[in-house]
């Protein structure tokens, strides 16, 4: 990091007028603090739109041309010169990066983490700060069960981009080290004694879902302007925040039950049977609002499976093999956060590989849930047949995760 180094906070989130009230609230609390945005919204015309702003007036606007077709390239690609020129002016102490809707906050972290690291000892330089998705505890229920695509929202950063409302949000939720919650205005005119209450109801439902999604989140209200702008200037691990999101040592929800939303960790050492897991699918991932963990199927052994779920929409991917898989010099290349996960699950027979699958959602049916889980593992018979009779067993999943290109 560099002389003088100027601290870049991220404010992310699809609710847009909690993230500008984020960002408003940050530039009136921090002395020397300036707004950088790229608007992906004029992609369509060829380029995106930088404005840099402080909390009286606009101080420069200018255009970012495509990359690829990719609005959120041409986002990555102008955002650090543009914060390394700033830097070097030595005029502010602060860069508050506001993200456009859907563009997800790991990219953009790993980008400033990048450039501060690369930056000369005696120039000035960059250094994150905090990183922190804005929340409306009232919209977090309906744009986490929202299983519409991007595009269909005028929210795709790219012609491929083929993610949805509800996954995109959850990424948004569960990947930084703040929450800043804005309620909406319950007294807004018009506004009858019973809607207020029902968005007081949303609110605390809203509030009890993020706080599940992400137990170890700071959760700060923008009223609270002193905690809301030491949460952007303190420093934040892009390294220790990826761990938390690789499927083999993700840190997943716990176990809860407040405010109608629950949490159910289920967790066994017996493999699935792949016909009837993929049989269940559209079941499992209707039964909650967000589903996350890692799985393994009994004709695939060696492989750890991902399990993303939100709004409807799911997708399991292969992410590696399962340590146990791995002959012993193999485990050296390995990074330690990976070894110790491992050794938490590791069971006398089967090492590392497990079912940790977490649900969580309103009105979560536990019992159902569980059940359904249970009847997708091997039967007592099918598991005592052993693992030649296993691997022989009808690859269900093949066409999902072996895709023929």
């Amino acid at each position: 990091m560099g002389r003088d180094a100027l601290t870049v906070a991220i404010v992310a989130g699809l609710h847009a007028d909690a993230r500008r009230a984020t960002v408003e609230r940050l530039l009136r609390a921090v002395p020397g603090s300036v707004a950088v945005h790229h608007d992906l919204a004029t992609a369509g015309e060829g380029a995106v739109r930088r404005t840099v702003r402080d909390h009286r007036e606009v101080l420069e606007r200018g255009t970012a041309p495509m990359v690829n077709d990719c609005a959120c390239c041409a986002l990555r690609a102008d955002l650090v010169p543009t914060l390394e020129r700033l830097a070097a002016g030595g005029w502010f102490s602060l860069a508050v990066v506001e993200l456009w809707d859907a563009v997800e906050p790991r990219s953009v972290a790993e980008a400033v983490a990048s450039a501060s690291a690369r930056a000369a000892p005696d120039q000035p330089g960059l250094r994150l700060g905090g990183v922190l998705t804005a929340v409306d505890p009232a919209l977090v229920v309906p744009y986490l069960s929202c299983g519409d695509d991007l595009a269909q929202a005028g929210l795709a950063v790219a012609e491929s981009d083929q993610r949805t409302v509800g996954d995109t949000w959850a990424r948004q939720v569960e990947y930084p080290s703040v929450l800043a919650l804005v309620p909406g205005d319950a007294d807004a005119e018009g506004a009858t004694a019973d809607s207020r209450e029902d968005v007081a109801a949303e609110e605390e439902t809203g509030r009890a879902l993020v706080a599940q999604l992400h137990p170890t989140a700071r959760l700060v209200t923008v009223d609270a302007v002193g905690d809301l702008a030491a949460s952007a200037l303190a420093a934040f691990d892009v390294d220790a925040a990826a761990g938390r999101q690789h499927p083999a040592c993700a840190l997943l929800p716990q176990e809860a039950d407040a405010d109608r939303v629950a949490t159910l960790v289920w967790r066994r050492t017996r493999p699935f049977h792949p016909g009837r897991l993929y049989a269940a699918l559209e079941d499992l991932t209707c039964a909650a609002a967000r589903s996350r963990g890692r799985f393994w199927l009994a004709d695939r052994p060696d492989t750890l499976l991902s399990w993303d779920a939100a709004g409807g929409a799911l997708c399991v991917e292969s992410a590696g093999p399962w340590l146990a898989g791995l002959p012993d010099a193999a485990w050296e290349l390995v990074p330690p956060v990976r070894r110790v996960a491992a050794a938490l699950d590791w069971h006398p027979e089967h090492g590392d590989r497990a079912q940790h699958l977490t649900f969580t959602s309103p009105e979560l049916d536990r019992d159902g849930l569980v059940a359904l889980l249970e009847s997708c593992l091997l039967t007592d018979a099918e598991y005592a047949a052993g693992h030649a009779a296993w691997r022989s067993l009808p690859g269900a999943f093949d066409e999902l995760l072996d895709p023929v290109l």
